[in-house]
C-alpha cells in the first residue's frame, strides 16, 4: 500500500493545533503515494507497529489508499508541461577518517547538521522531500524528534547513496547529538 495525505493531514501538518505525535506527523509528511510500508518502518521499533500507525491514520482520515486518492482525483487532470531534466549530481563525499569533531554536543548542532544535509542532498533530486525534512526540522524539540528525522533523512540517503554514506552521515549525528538521559 502506498498511503497519501488527506485534507485533514494537511491541516495537521500547517501548525497550530497538533493532535498526532511526532512519528505519526513524520509519517504524514512522507505519505506521498510513492512510499509503502517498508519506507515507514525505520520510523517504528519494528514493521508491524509500523502497519498499525498506518492504520490508525487511515481510520483517522488523515490517510487514504491510492484507490481512494484516485477517486477523489477530478476525471482528467490539468495538462502540464513535461519537466525539465534535472542535472545528475554527484555524490557528496565525506571524509570519516578526517571528520574530528571535538565541539559542544547539542540539538541545534545537530538540526543545523541534518538541515545541511537535507539541502545537499535532497533540494535537487527530490525537492518535495526535502521542504518535509526542512519542516519536520524546523518542529523538532527533542532529541527523539532529531532522531526520527535522521532516519527518515538516512533512508532516503541508504536508496540513492548506498549504504556506507548513510552509515558515515549516521555515525556523525550519533557524535553531534547530545547523549540520551540516562534513568535510574
Amino acid at each position: 500500500m502506498f498511503p497519501t495525505k488527506t485534507d485533514k493531514a494537511r491541516n495537521e501538518l500547517q501548525g497550530g493545533q497538533r493532535t498526532l505525535t511526532q512519528r505519526e506527523r513524520a509519517l504524514l509528511l512522507m505519505a506521498d503515494g510513492r512510499r509503502s510500508l517498508t519506507d515507514f518502518s525505520p520510523l517504528f521499533p519494528n514493521r508491524d507497529e509500523a502497519a498499525r500507525a498506518i492504520q490508525t491514520l487511515i481510520e483517522k482520515g488523515y490517510l487514504q489508499g491510492p484507490k481512494a486518492a484516485a477517486e477523489a482525483a477530478p476525471a482528467e487532470p490539468p495538462a502540464q508541461p513535461a519537466p525539465s531534466p534535472i542535472p545528475a549530481i554527484e555524490p557528496i563525499q565525506v571524509a570519516t577518517s578526517a571528520d574530528t569533531f571535538d565541539g559542544k554536543r547539542s540539538l541545534a548542532t545537530t538540526r543545523m547538521f541534518l538541515f545541511d544535509i537535507c539541502e545537499r542532498m535532497f533540494v535537487r533530486r527530490d525537492p518535495k522531500f526535502a521542504l518535509q525534512m526542512r519542516d519536520a526540522l524546523r518542529e523538532a524539540r527533542d532529541r527523539e524528534a532529531m532522531l526520527t528525522i535522521a532516519a527518515l533523512m538516512l533512508t532516503e540517503i541508504e536508496k540513492t547513496a548506498g549504504a556506507e554514506r548513510a552509515e558515515s552521515l549516521r555515525e556523525r549525528i550519533d557524535r553531534l547529538l547530545p547523549p540520551a538521559e540516562v534513568i535510574h
